[in-house]
């Protein structure tokens, strides 16, 4: 016996609305293996159809309020059908159609899982909802930035905090952005991504010093903060110490930070300069790349690294000094946001004084 429809509803809204309990009980059975992915996979089928099927027009304001009360209705343990939720579907599909159903594609598949760019669809379900609401709020109308931190978050596992953190740092800006020589001094494969792993600018923004700051007193900040400084760097540094010493002839060399990059299985050798890049930085960088090759790099190892970040850059100047040498090496410049000023340190008071206020 066909249910009756009290609200003289629209019978392609009701029809709809019954498709929607049926595929979202499909979804729960399939649940069990893959929940994120299945989840994923019905809130942009549903955005599509909010879209495509225009009930909007119909309802007007009141459509994402109503539709979240019928579906609540007929699927009364389910959670996740708030009206802000049913919109960010709407955002999610809107977002990623073109780069998931191909562009101006005539015929559409019946869900996610069937369609084009396999590889696309796979990475979209490997983040949870709330994951891809951040990224939403952050990259409308930009798919290439939103898949550009959806790539981010699965490649290095980032919480909602951390994914948001690198959402507010202008990441997909900066990277790849930095003056290398890699197309140059590196086989084509690791040269790309070795660039990909470079930044311009380094944002610092989790240090904290005076205006005046000097070297030592950036690199002990980079140091102590130095969890956030690997995040900066990016994925897959591993920390192998600060002025790390080197024997090299009769003479001990001291590179400011030595990592090692399990993506690209190659040392980096990082140099810090609070000033304006000189070109005989370089040359002291090189010198440092060649020695870590000799006394450290294995037979399995890549070639060695080195960044160079300095305070602001000449872009040409950079480039040209860059072309002079056979290491691979980059150069960028670091911001700061934290300064405090330059007499910071003597306005604080010394134990002493704690002590003798304490005492008095």
């Amino acid at each position: 016996m066909p249910r009756k429809n009290p609200n003289n509803l629209p019978q392609t809204y009701t029809t709809w609305i019954s498709e929607l309990k049926k595929r979202y009980a499909q979804s729960q059975i399939k649940a069990s293996i893959a929940v994120n992915g299945e989840l994923i996979g019905f809130y942009y089928s549903l955005g599509r159809d909010i879209q495509q099927k225009k009930f909007q027009n119909t309802y007007g304001s009141g459509f994402y309020k109503k539709l979240s009360d019928d579906l609540r209705r007929e699927i009364p343990n389910a959670k996740g059908f708030s009206p802000t939720t049913l919109k960010y579907a709407v955002y999610f599909y809107d977002l990623y159609k073109d780069y998931v159903e191909g562009q101006n594609r005539q015929q559409l598949a019946d869900d996610l899982n069937n369609r084009i760019r396999p590889q696309l669809v796979d990475d979209l379900k490997k983040i949870p909802w709330g994951h891809h609401r951040f990224i939403i709020d952050s990259c409308k109308n930009s798919p290439k930035k939103a898949l550009f931190f959806v790539k981010k978050t699965i490649e290095n596992s980032w919480s909602r905090s951390v994914l948001l953190t690198f959402l507010d740092t202008d990441l997909y800006e900066r990277e790849g952005r930095a003056v290398t020589n890699f197309t140059t001094t590196l086989p084509k494969e690791q040269g790309d991504l070795a660039r990909e792993l470079t930044r311009d600018p380094y944002c610092f923004d989790f240090v904290e010093v005076r205006s005046d700051f000097e070297e030592r007193e950036l690199k002990d900040a980079l140091l102590k903060n130095i969890e956030m400084f690997l995040m900066e760097l990016g994925r897959g540094f591993a920390y192998m110490g600060r002025e790390y010493r080197l024997q090299v002839g009769e003479t001990e060399q001291f590179l400011d930070m030595l990592f090692y990059n399990t993506k690209l299985h190659c040392y980096v050798v990082v140099e810090v300069k609070t000033g304006k890049f000189e070109p005989a930085y370089i040359g002291q960088l090189s010198t440092y790349v060649v020695a870590v090759n000799h006394l450290l790099k294995s037979a399995e190892d890549k070639p060695t690294l080195g960044i160079l970040v300095c305070k602001d850059k000449d872009e040409v100047l950079a480039q040209y000094s860059l072309e002079g040498s056979v290491n691979p090496i980059a150069i960028s410049e670091f911001e700061l946001l934290k300064i405090y000023p330059k007499d910071f340190k003597s306005c604080l008071p010394s134990i002493k004084e704690l002590e003798d206020q304490l005492g008095g």
